[in-house]
């Protein structure tokens, strides 16, 4: 259980980012269109914990958590608190593995995690990511190629990946 939250909400390239850390490290990253829908989202996957605001330049970590969001994807080495299943722990470190610019499938990550008939399983845990961009579920693609949902938009997904390719 975390006890404490600092959090900070900033304009970025793709709306609104929401970014939050525990003592042990970043522990949210969510994008939106609404300051207020993004901490609300926040008490919601936290209720016990005490949510400070802070200013993200008071804070380092924050402070390269939103780096993070405007660069190219590429892995910043920040220290992540996940909180989730065993399940989603396992998809969420097989979505780390994908490299910025390279996109795989929900069939691809359920198989890389040794469950190949789990696909709707690790749809859903990438529908439950806290971490836009820290856990790059933005690579995830249909098997055909195509664009699929995405927590945040498709329009931001477009946009990273876009981003990532162009780097």
């Amino acid at each position: 259980m975390i006890d404490e939250i600092r959090f900070s909400i900033t304009d970025c390239s793709l709306g609104y980012l929401l970014i939050a850390r525990s003592t042990r490290g970043l522990c949210a990253s969510l994008l939106g269109d609404d300051p207020n829908s993004l901490r609300l989202d926040l008490e919601r996957r936290f209720p016990q914990a005490a949510l400070r605001e802070v200013q993200v330049t008071d804070d380092d970590l924050l402070q390269r958590a939103v780096a993070l969001v405007e660069s190219d994807g590429r892995d910043a080495g920040l220290p992540l608190d996940l909180q989730g299943t065993p399940f989603q722990l396992r998809v969420w470190q097989a979505l780390r593995e994908v490299g910025p610019g390279y996109t795989t499938t929900y069939a691809g990550i359920a198989a890389r995690i040794g469950s190949p008939r789990a696909v709707r399983a690790v749809a859903q845990a990438c529908a439950a990511n806290p971490l836009a961009v820290a856990i790059p579920c933005h690579r995830v693609v249909c098997s055909n190629g195509e664009l699929s949902g995405y927590r945040w938009g498709v329009e931001r997904k477009r946009a990273l990946l876009a981003r990532e390719v162009a780097a």
